[in-house]
């Protein structure tokens, strides 16, 4: 009986020496079968670097292959054999994270796909400037400043807190909003940022996602938009609608459909900027409010890249008293203003490198 169950024993063991490697290697076929990047991590890389990229192929049956670039086909191959090696430019949708996949197309139709991730840093550190008072002028700190911008000569500011979100004209030497050229909104909503193009006042919500429309002189609500995803800050280039969500992501939209027309993510030479929240356009550049900070950031608009980080303490330590963080950019005739939430002040400020 013992002699049984040795043998047994024995064939079992040498049952699994045979069965286990042979299972094994057919699970490395299947994975292997198709194109494979010869990297097997994320790739990080720089902007306008070029990135040399190498591929495996490990089958005679790939009928084609697509490298896909951030959901653009950027190259595809027929009948491809060996190894293929090529130079991708990695910054052509500027900064952040994109994905990089292939998709093997077999002879018997199946579609086999490898995928990785490339972040594009910024190829350069930020320059630090400073922002200096020149005057200050009053604020209500009853406000508590999500929007803030200049057109034809009149200041508009938006206010948030659910109850309590106002968009309307202010005056500069009172720091108050008009209430007779003023919206405030239903306690359901809670106010963001505002921008104006043409003849049309636009005001964004945190999380309901409607976008109200205005017309600039009445105030007179024109049209309800919606979007997806969170509302925080509102400028625009003459062009086009540029809108912040909290993230490191800035989305630009056409002012008539509202539909996204491209985003861009900001990132220094070390990772992402989030938290942006308030923003205005001025002399080409774009500068966003990080939220929770006293800090300012420029961000070229072409690709996302920071091209400066304003610290922000002598206007915050000035102007803050019991209010809340900074927040509030406005620019016009070359005088650029910063106030902040619930601020009694608002200045006139310079920036010094």
């Amino acid at each position: 009986m013992k002699k049984y169950i040795i043998l047994g024993l024995l064939a079992l063991v040498i049952g699994t020496m045979v069965i286990v490697p042979i299972l094994k290697g057919t699970a490395t076929e299947e994975e292997t079968d198709a194109a494979q990047f010869s990297f097997t991590n994320n790739l990080e890389t720089t902007l306008n670097a070029v990135v040399p990229i190498e591929i495996n192929l490990q089958s005679d049956e790939i009928q084609q292959l697509e490298l896909i670039y951030n959901d653009s086909i950027f190259k595809i191959w027929k009948n491809p054999k060996g190894k293929i090696s090529f130079l991708l430019n990695a910054s052509v949708f500027g900064l952040g994270v994109c994905s990089i996949s292939l998709n093997s197309t077999m002879k018997n139709g199946e579609i086999v796909t490898d995928n990785r991730l490339i972040t594009v840093l910024s190829d350069s550190k930020p320059e630090m400037w400073t922002a200096e008072i020149v005057t200050s002028f009053p604020h209500s700190a009853l406000s508590y400043t999500q929007g803030l911008e200049f057109n034809d000569g009149v200041l508009y500011e938006g206010t948030a807190q659910y109850g309590q979100s106002i968009i309307g004209k202010s005056t500069l030497s009172t720091g108050t909003i008009d209430p007779a050229n003023s919206v405030k909104l239903t306690e359901n909503y809670f106010g963001e940022g505002i921008t104006v193009v043409g003849n049309e006042l636009f005001q964004l919500t945190w999380k309901e996602q409607k976008c109200f429309v205005y017309e600039k002189s009445s105030m007179k609500l024109l049209k309800e938009i919606p979007y997806t995803g969170e509302g925080w800050g509102l400028c625009n280039d003459g062009t086009s609608i540029i809108m912040s969500d909290g993230s490191e992501r800035i989305t630009f939209r056409n002012p008539t459909t509202f539909s996204i027309e491209r985003v861009i993510e900001v990132y220094t030479n070390e990772g992402p900027i989030s938290q942006l929240n308030e923003l205005e356009y001025i002399d080409g550049k774009i500068y966003a409010n990080i939220y929770t900070t006293n800090r300012i950031v420029v961000i070229e608009p072409s690709n996302g890249k920071v091209i400066a980080l304003i610290d922000g303490t002598k206007i915050e330590n000035e102007g803050r008293g019991l209010g809340e963080v900074m927040n509030g950019i406005a620019h016009t005739n070359g005088k650029t203003y910063l106030t902040g939430k619930h601020w009694a002040k608002m200045f006139e400020v310079t920036f010094k490198k």
